[in-house]
C-alpha cells in the first residue's frame, strides 16, 4: 500500500510539472507571435485611417439630413460596414426606394470584393468557420491592400491571420467614429459634399497600389483598369467598377501571356 501511493506521488510530481514546462513556453510564443501580428496590422494599417476620415464624416452629414435616426444610421455603419454602399442606400432611403432595390444596388456595388476574397483565399482556407467569417465582413480595400501584401511574404508563420484581424479592427473602429462624428456634427456641416474631402480616397488608393506594380503585366492592369474607370464613370449602380476590374485583369493576364510567350521564343 505505501509502495503503491508512493508510485503515484512520484509519478504526480515528476510527470504532471514536467508537462505543463514544455507547454507553457510553446504557448507563451504563439501567444506574443499572435499579439506581434496583430500590433503589426494596426500600424501597418494607421496611414490609412486617415483616408475614411473624410468619408466617415460626410456620410454621418447626409444620414443626419436624409430622414435617418441616428440609431438606424449607425446601425447601417455597424452591421453594413461599407462607405459607397452606405453613401447609395442613404440615398436611396431618403427617396424611399424599395427595398429589393437598395439590397440589389448595394449587392452590384460590394461584388469587387469576391475578387478580394478569391485573392486571400489560398492565405485563409485552412482557418476554421470562426475566423473566415468574421475576417470576410471587416474586409475592406484597405484591409486588403496591406493583407495580402503581408501574405505574399514568404514566411511560415501560423498566425498571418492575426495580422488581418489588426488592420480590420483598427479599420472597423475608425470608421464608426469617423460614421459617428458625421452624425452628431451632421446639422453643422453645411454642403459636405462640396468641400473637396472625397478627394483623400483616391489618393490613399493610390498610394496603396504603387508598390504591387512591380511587374509589366501589373503596370498595364493598373493603367487598364484605371483608363475602364473613367469611361464607365456613368453606368449606373457603381457598375464602371466591376467592369473596371474585370477589364485590368484580363488585361494584366493577357500580357504576362505575351511576355512568356516571348521569353519563350528568345530562349530557343
Amino acid at each position: 500500500m505505501s509502495d503503491h501511493r508512493s508510485g503515484q506521488a512520484d509519478t504526480t510530481t515528476v510527470d504532471g510539472p514536467h508537462d505543463i514546462r514544455q507547454e507553457a513556453p510553446l504557448s507563451n510564443q504563439l501567444s506574443a507571435l499572435q499579439r506581434d501580428e496583430f500590433v503589426s496590422g494596426v500600424r501597418d494599417t494607421l496611414p490609412l485611417l486617415l483616408g475614411a476620415l473624410p468619408f466617415g464624416l460626410i456620410y454621418g452629414a447626409i444620414a443626419a439630413t436624409s430622414g435617418l435616426s441616428i440609431a438606424a444610421a449607425m446601425a447601417m455603419s455597424v452591421f453594413v460596414f461599407a462607405g459607397s454602399s452606405q453613401f447609395i442606400a442613404v440615398g436611396l432611403v431618403a427617396a424611399q426606394t424599395p427595398v429589393a432595390i437598395i439590397v440589389l444596388t448595394t449587392l452590384i456595388v460590394n461584388l469587387r470584393h469576391l475578387l478580394y476574397s478569391a485573392t486571400l483565399l489560398p492565405y485563409l482556407k485552412d482557418l476554421p468557420q470562426r475566423w473566415r467569417i468574421p475576417l470576410a465582413f471587416w474586409l475592406t480595400d484597405e484591409t486588403f491592400a496591406v493583407a495580402v501584401h503581408r501574405f505574399q511574404r514568404n514566411d511560415s508563420s501560423p498566425c498571418r491571420h492575426w495580422y488581418q484581424l489588426g488592420s480590420s479592427i483598427a479599420m472597423y473602429l475608425n470608421w464608426q467614429l469617423w460614421c459617428f462624428l458625421g452624425l452628431l456634427l451632421g446639422n453643422r456641416i453645411p454642403d459636405a459634399q462640396g468641400w473637396g474631402l472625397d478627394v483623400a480616397m483616391p489618393v490613399t488608393f493610390i498610394g496603396m497600389i504603387i508598390p504591387f506594380v512591380k511587374t509589366a503585366p501589373m503596370a498595364v492592369c493598373v493603367l487598364t483598369a484605371g483608363a475602364a474607370a473613367l469611361l464607365t464613370l456613368a453606368l449606373p449602380y457603381k457598375l464602371g467598377i466591376i467592369v473596371s476590374a474585370f477589364a485590368g485583369i484580363a488585361s494584366g493576364l493577357t500580357a504576362q501571356r505575351m511576355l512568356r510567350a516571348k521569353t519563350r521564343t528568345t530562349r530557343r
